[in-house]
């Protein structure tokens, strides 16, 4: 194919757009099974964590103020404001070369402390969602995540039980 993939133009965007929109469900389904098995403090999503931890610390120190309450609930206004896009931007092109699909789209909580729901759930770049998440971790703020989670995850194994006890007698009564 020649030439640059120009994405006004093409056929199928509606496809394209619902490809990416399932990609990020899939990856937002995959982090909060991850943040039930694995303690946050102890979970690594890049082998450049400490690295995008320290630069998010510095370059957003409205974020790394204690109690951390612009990182615990994110403020969707603040981001997408002139000032916070333009930082943001800069962030992020700074991982260009260094992370794969940096700028791909991912769906993360705005607050840290509830479940991923429609009314808590924005759209970000990877690597907003990695620095957020990372930082997230490393300061306990999704502790809280991790009990809902993990809770979550044995009712279903409980639900999944009940099934298949109903069937098994089902079965042997047939």
């Amino acid at each position: 194919m020649a030439g640059k993939f120009d994405p006004q133009n093409a056929q199928n965007l509606v496809e394209i757009e619902k490809q990416f929109a399932v990609k990020a469900v899939e990856q937002a389904q995959t982090y909060w099974n991850l943040l039930a098995k694995v303690q946050p403090k102890e979970l690594r999503l890049t082998k450049l964590d400490d690295e995008i931890f320290q630069h998010t610390m510095e370059t957003f120190p409205e974020l790394a103020k204690e109690p951390y309450e612009n990182l615990t609930k994110l403020d969707e206004e603040w981001m997408k404001s002139a000032e916070g896009k333009e930082r943001w931007r800069k962030f992020i092109m700074s991982y260009e070369k260094k992370v794969k699909d940096h700028n791909f789209g991912s769906l993360i909580r705005m607050d840290a402390r509830d479940e991923y729901a429609e009314k808590n759930t924005i759209f970000v770049t990877r690597i907003q969602f990695y620095a957020i998440e990372i930082s997230r971790n490393r300061l306990g703020l999704n502790d809280k995540a991790h009990e809902m989670a993990k809770e979550e995850v044995e009712k279903e194994r409980l639900q999944k039980e009940r099934e298949d006890a109903k069937k098994k007698k089902k079965k042997a009564s047939s």
